[in-house]
This record gives structure tokens, sequence and C-alpha cells, in this order.
């Protein structure tokens, strides 16, 4: 069930303040501003809640793999997978803003092989990564990498 105060062209951003920021700057300039984060690439999703059906939008880093975009489930290492993750497992069907270009996406759990492919190029663009499995093995969680095809 979708929450009427929300779709996709106009989801509930960020609760936390610094990415609600990066989302409005990303948004004002077409990610002339927020594209370009820390060092590394961020993109816009948006995707549906997993039992809310709120449509929500979140920054997050990302990379290439072949024609798809890939993203880390980290949460920093946390004991409990990312709310995105948990949605786009949900609702795989999201869309995603990178620069000013917006593609729907359908999005999946990267297997074994393709996770092994894709972690070199995430861990390039953010190598704390690598820290971050460490976190989550203790916690009993394994990190996932999702694929973002397009729709």
């Amino acid at each position: 069930m979708s929450d009427p105060g929300s779709s996709p062209d106009q989801p509930l951003d960020s609760p936390r303040d610094w990415v609600n920021e990066h989302i409005g700057r990303y948004l004002a300039t077409g990610g002339q501003d927020g594209h370009e984060w820390n060092g590394t690439s961020c993109l816009l999703l948006t995707y549906q809640g997993a039992e809310s059906g709120t449509w929500r939008r979140t920054a997050l880093i990302y990379g290439r793999h072949g024609d798809a975009l890939a993203l880390v489930a980290s949460k920093g290492g946390a004991p409990t997978d990312p709310a995105w993750y948990r949605s786009l497992v949900a609702h795989p069907d999201a869309r995603v803003q990178v620069m000013d270009e917006v593609l729907a996406v359908r999005a999946r759990t990267a297997d074994a092989d393709e996770r092994a492919a894709i972690w070199p190029v995430m861990t390039a663009q953010w190598p704390a990564y690598d820290e971050y499995v460490g976190k989550a093995k203790a916690a009993g969680r394994e990190i996932q990498v999702v694929v973002l095809e397009r729709a």
C-alpha cells in the first residue's frame, strides 16, 4: 500500500539533515553540486518503502558495472541492512538520478561472482567499505552489493 502523501515525483527525503541538504543541492543544480562528494560519486535513489509503500529518496555512493550501476548496502558496517536495501528487495523498481539524468531502474542483489567483480570498483570509490565488512561480519551480517539495471 502506497502512502498517499508520496510518489516517485514527490518522495520523502532522508530524515538525516546532512543527507537532506545534500539531496537539495543535488536537485537544485542537476548534480553539479552533490554528484562529487568527499572524493567519490553519488546518485539519488528514489525507492518505495518495504512495508509502508512510501516513496523515499536518499543520496548514495555508486559505481558502474558494465551498463548497470552498483551500490553497496553497507550502513557503515551496522548489524542490520540499510532500509533502502530492504526496500529494494521488497520493491525492486526504483528511480535514480545521476547528475541531471533520471532513469527508471530495477534492483537486484549481486550474485557471488558479480559481487567479487564489483567490490574492488566500489572500494576504489570508498575504501572504508573494506573496514565496514569486518564490522558487519562481527555482527553476523554480510554486506550486499546491489545492481541497478535500466528498466
